[in-house]
């Protein structure tokens, strides 16, 4: 029957619908604030009691970190027997919502060991980690239907990045657009809304810190400072661009290396750890970690080394390249905020301004997450950073970075450009992405004989 006919019907599904994931909702959020805060709050000690190490234990540190993160992942993944894959956005799009519980602890203690010895990543990879698995096991608990659960295991992950950062709609919304590239499931906004903001509250009862900054020098709004905030982003978008790839070569690089020589699996982070530790000669100790400190020097205007946005994303590639688990999202607001502090004198941009421009263009180009980027400076700097400061940069670098992410599972639902093609919905670690016929058509039709005449006569 028509809903037309029964006027009340429709109306009492939606109240039906928006009640049921209140409930549902709510209770991701609760029980994944909890994992993440225990989680954070462990993690913040860890790194407590190795933060003022002499650089000597450091040189140790940092291998043995890497023997240990090598011995948990290879051993521990061989109790995964459900034949599921341990990635949130695999789950989401070709598991039903599905995760294996069996490993639900050993991202998180990784992430714990990476960072405590050295390494240099984030810490919201495993906060995401524990929110999709919490989630789908809460799932199965209810028995809910495959559309159902995959809903929820978005919400695990949207309460997962509110947890992190302290930025629940940008949280939110990150868990929700970093699953497609060019697509937002809207079914997905609600409940991933309500989990992320129950999450932030609940991690904040639990005591972990947040962090939130003010942004002073900013110059009055003008058409010239929004065109120049453009060219920021450009730049910015090239950094994360840089980053993607180098990350993405190092990994096949060490892939070639322990397939070419028969390497046991578990050396490939402690040859990474060596690495680090050899680098640590000519780089300064302040992009180990999650920099953080050197996060907050860049927006409080301190000035920046041109080249420093380039040791961080060589510190982060071969930490992640090499084996070691943890985030990727941490580096790249430390990455963005020290790249636009350096580039923002060269465009008449107050540092302060352009490490909170280059934060949210990084997020947004290397994450596919320009929207969930554009809040997160909002909320971030607490509203001190309009979002016409932010807006034009971080769309600009997300389509400078063009179609890669640092998320190799996430989907191409459209492409960034009327003059690519793409086929819908394929991971972007699988898809080719094609120009149109017509732009090829007009480059071989193109007189560059011609030219290349007109070049030379003048």
């Amino acid at each position: 029957m028509s809903l037309r006919r029964l006027p009340y019907t429709e109306a009492l599904v939606m109240l039906a619908t928006v009640l049921q994931w209140l409930v549902l909702a709510t209770l991701v959020g609760l029980v994944v604030g909890t994992g993440a805060g225990w989680f954070l709050l462990a993690l913040f000690f860890s790194m407590d009691q190795t933060a003022l190490a002499p650089q000597w234990l450091v040189l140790v540190l940092l291998p043995l970190g890497g023997l240990l993160n090598g011995l948990l992942m290879f051993y521990g993944y061989q109790l995964n027997h459900s034949g599921l894959r341990d990635s949130v956005i695999e789950a989401v799009h070709r598991q039903s919502g599905r995760m294996p519980f069996a490993t639900f602890a050993i991202k998180p203690v990784a992430a714990i060991i990476t960072l405590a010895s050295g390494g240099s990543a984030g810490k919201e990879g495993p906060c995401s980690h524990i929110g999709a698995s919490l989630a789908s096991a809460i799932g199965r608990g209810f028995r809910l239907n495959d559309e159902l659960q995959k809903r929820l295991v978005a919400c695990g992950v949207s309460a997962g990045f509110a947890s992190v950062f302290g930025t629940p709609l940008a949280g939110a919304i990150y868990g929700v657009e970093v699953l497609a590239i060019g697509r937002i499931r809207h079914d997905f906004l609600f409940p991933a809304i309500v989990a992320g903001i129950v999450s932030f509250q609940v991690s904040q009862w639990w005591g972990v810190p947040y962090i939130f900054y003010q942004i002073f020098d900013v110059p009055a709004f003008s058409q010239v400072l929004f065109l120049k905030t453009v060219l920021l982003g450009l730049l910015c978008g090239m950094a994360a661009w840089l980053f993607v790839d180098l990350t993405a070569g190092i990994q096949r690089g060490f892939a070639r290396m322990r397939a070419r020589f028969g390497l046991w699996p578990p050396l490939m982070p402690v040859m990474g750890g060596l690495l680090l530790a050899a680098l640590l000669v000519v780089m300064p100790r302040d992009y180990l970690g999650l920099s953080l400190p050197l996060l907050e020097r860049a927006l409080n205007g301190e000035a920046m080394p041109l080249h420093g946005f380039l040791w961080k994303i060589l510190a982060v590639a071969i930490t992640l390249g090499s084996g070691f688990y943890a985030g990727i999202a941490t580096p790249q607001l430390v990455i963005g905020a020290v790249a636009g502090n350096a580039f923002a004198p060269l465009l008449g941009i107050p540092p302060s301004l352009g490490a909170a421009i280059g934060l949210v263009c990084v997020v947004a180009a290397a994450s596919n997450t320009p929207i969930a980027a554009i809040l997160m400076g909002v909320e971030l700097f607490e509203g001190s950073l309009g979002v016409t400061y932010v807006a034009g940069a971080g769309i600009a670098a997300y389509l400078m970075v063009g179609h890669r992410s640092v998320y190799p599972d996430q989907l191409v639902a459209y492409p960034k450009s009327s003059w690519m093609h793409v086929r819908p919905d394929m991971p972007l670690g699988q898809e080719k992405i094609y120009l149109s016929y017509s732009l090829l058509r007009w480059w071989r039709r193109f007189d560059w004989r011609r030219l290349r005449s007109k070049w030379r006569r003048r």
